[in-house]
C-alpha cells in the first residue's frame, strides 16, 4: 500500500473517531442509561452509511481509491468497526453462504464478548 492510501486512511480516521466521540457523547448525554446507546447510534449509524458507500463504489460512483480508503476504512472504521462486520455478514447471505455468513456472525458477536471478558479477566487478575 502506498504512503497515499495510509495518509487518507489516517485522515478518514481522524474525522471518524472525532464523529464517534461526538455522537456517542451526545447521545449518551440526551439518553442517560446504563445500556450504551452512545455505541449503538455509532453502529447503527456506521452501519447504515458504509452500506451507502459500498454501493456507491460498487456501481463506481465513487472512484478514486484514497477517496474510498478515506471514507471506509479510515471514517468509518474509527466511527465503528461494526459496520465493516454487518455488510461483510450482509454480502455473505447475498452471496448465498448462510453456514459462512452463520459461522461468521457467531464469531464475531460470541468471539468479541469472550475476549472482552477475558482482557478484563486478564486485567482484574494482574490488577484486583
Amino acid at each position: 500500500m502506498k504512503f497515499d492510501t495510509y495518509l487518507a486512511i489516517g485522515i478518514g480516521g481522524f474525522i471518524g473517531a472525532i464523529l464517534r466521540a461526538y455522537t456517542a457523547g451526545f447521545v449518551n448525554t440526551a439518553f442517560k442509561h446504563d445500556i450504551p446507546f452512545g455505541t449503538i447510534a455509532v453502529n447503527l449509524i456506521g452501519s447504515f452509511t458504509l452500506g451507502i458507500l459500498i454501493g456507491l463504489i460498487q456501481f463506481s460512483i465513487i472512484q478514486n481509491p484514497y477517496l474510498k480508503s478515506l471514507l471506509t476504512t479510515g471514517m468509518m472504521g474509527a466511527l465503528t468497526t461494526f459496520s465493516t462486520f454487518a455488510v461483510e455478514s450482509f454480502f455473505l447471505y447475498r452471496n448465498g453462504l448462510l453456514i459462512e455468513g452463520s459461522v461468521y456472525i457467531l464469531i464475531n458477536v460470541v468471539g468479541s464478548i469472550l475476549l472482552a471478558a477475558a482482557g478484563f479477566k486478564a486485567v482484574e487478575a494482574i490488577v484486583g
